[in-house]
This record gives structure tokens, C-alpha cells and sequence, in this order.
């Protein structure tokens, strides 16, 4: 089945990319999570427009995105959460977390979808994260985990 994107999709494409896909993964995850919708001779216009704005932002953000991944890495960045006397976390650090504590340390918003845990954070001390700025520029972050 031939879908355009909607959103960033790993290992697949990004918004305005037309993909040809197994009839079950777009009925089942890519069209009910709004990631893609139906490829139609109409909704070209639709890919080129969003082709096209995509274009803009990322050639008016490269050197913003440059300056927030050297602001991001400069040091550790802490995050508060619930802890027990061993040092054991009540759940997990979430991303909502992860992206206000970086929003606080930064002075800019941080998208929580653009960040990626590469495995849940359940224990204080220090830990690292990816940020993805733009297709190209990709910050890592030490997160500092501390008790509240």
C-alpha cells in the first residue's frame, strides 16, 4: 500500500515522504496513529507542501540547532524524581521529565518526541540521552538523576 507521511517515523521516512508499505502495518499502525494517511494523486499536493515547509524550517534552523545542541552538552543536566532510601526510583524517569528539566536548563522548549532513551532510566546517578534536532544534528545530553 502507498502511504504519504505524516510524522517522523524510525526506519521508514519523514513527513512528506511517500512509502510503499505491507497492507496490515498500514491499516493496523501507521494510519489508526495518524503516522500516514492513503496515497492519492491529490494528496501529492499535499506532499510537496509539506516537503516544502520542511525544507524551510530546516534550512532556518540549522544554525539554531547547532547553538541548542552546544547549550544541551555544555554540562549535566539534573532531573528531579521520586526516590526510595535505596536509590531506587518510584517507576521511571519519563521524557516529559527529561524534556522540562532540559527546557529549564536550555531556556528553550526541547520536543519530548525528539528524544531517545535507549533503555528506561530506573536508578539515580548518571545517565545519557540522545536529542534529535534536525535529520543531521543529534545532541547528547548527560542527565544527571537526583532525588526530590
Amino acid at each position: 500500500m502507498k502511504l504519504i507521511l505524516t510524522q517522523e517515523v524510525d526506519g521508514l521516512g519523514s513527513p512528506g515522504d511517500v512509502v510503499e508499505v505491507k497492507d496490515g502495518y498500514a491499516r493496523n499502525y501507521l494510519i489508526p496513529r495518524s503516522l500516514g494517511v492513503r496515497w492519492t494523486r491529490g494528496g501529492q499536493k499535499q506532499v510537496e507542501s509539506i516537503k516544502a515547509a520542511r525544507a524551510s524550517r530546516s534550512v532556518r534552523d540549522q544554525q539554531h540547532a547547532e547553538d541548542l545542541k552546544s547549550a544541551l552538552e555544555r554540562e549535566p543536566v539534573a532531573v528531579q524524581v521520586k526516590a526510595g532510601s535505596e536509590g531506587r526510583l518510584f517507576g521511571s524517569v519519563t521524557v516529559t521529565e527529561i524534556a522540562a528539566s532540559l527546557a529549564e536548563a536550555a531556556g528553550e522548549q526541547v520536543d519530548k518526541r525528539t528524544i531517545v532513551v535507549s533503555q528506561p532510566i530506573k536508578s539515580l546517578g548518571n545517565h545519557t540521552v540522545a536529542v534529535r534536532l534536525t535529520d543531521e544534528v543529534t545532541a547528547t545530553v548527560a542527565l544527571n538523576v537526583i532525588p526530590a
